[in-house]
């Protein structure tokens, strides 16, 4: 088992390490807060709910690493991929004492999860010794909240057949998965965004 490390002080990372950033940080946090919204909402209809605090930061932290990629259409202008922002988000996570609950969520979340089939058969730029599999309850719940908002603009709830859409360019296997977890979480509410 590892040993937690804090769960509060998000807020704090977020604002330091944005802080040359102002545009970035302002998308990143309407971003986090949405998905953290919406994974709440979900988290609240469990029989067994996860603790909300622990919810909350995982959301709010999913998308730390974005600061170093490069995708301009979202003000990221770092050198890395954006595929990496999930690794590169889990190491700024584990570096700054955060729970390696947290961390591992930044890792996993990316698409529906990544097999090391996935990473390795499309070449992508990261690891090639583990698979980025969304495994804990909390990793699944924030990967399938985070599903149903953009970062651009349009910042409203996307429905589950847009989402189902977008993911089935991608490959069968990435919208079985999406299904899964729509049977885990069930579809949201469109209250679920208030």
């Amino acid at each position: 088992m590892v040993p937690a490390g804090k769960i509060s002080g998000w807020d704090q990372l977020i604002s330091e390490l944005y802080a040359h950033h102002p545009v970035l940080k302002m998308m990143l946090v309407q971003h986090s807060r949405m998905v953290a919204r919406l994974a709440l909402a979900l988290n609240a209809r469990l029989a067994n709910p996860l603790d909300s605090q622990l919810v909350k930061a995982a959301a709010m932290l999913h998308d730390i690493g974005i600061i170093h990629t490069n995708a301009p259409s979202i003000f990221c202008r770092g050198t890395e991929p954006y595929i990496r922002h999930g690794v590169i988000g889990a190491e700024i996570l584990r570096r700054a004492g955060f729970d390696e609950r947290l961390a591992r969520v930044a890792e996993r979340h990316t698409g529906t999860g990544l097999t090391l089939s996935d990473i390795q058969s499309q070449r992508l730029p990261l690891p090639t010794d583990v698979d980025l599999m969304p495994r804990s309850r909390l990793e699944r719940l924030i990967c399938y909240a985070d599903k149903f908002y953009s970062k651009s603009s349009d910042s409203r709830l996307k429905s589950i057949d847009e989402v189902r859409h977008s993911l089935a360019r991608h490959s069968a296997e990435t919208l079985a998965r999406f299904e899964a977890l729509v049977a885990e979480f069930g579809e949201p509410d469109p209250v679920d965004e208030c």
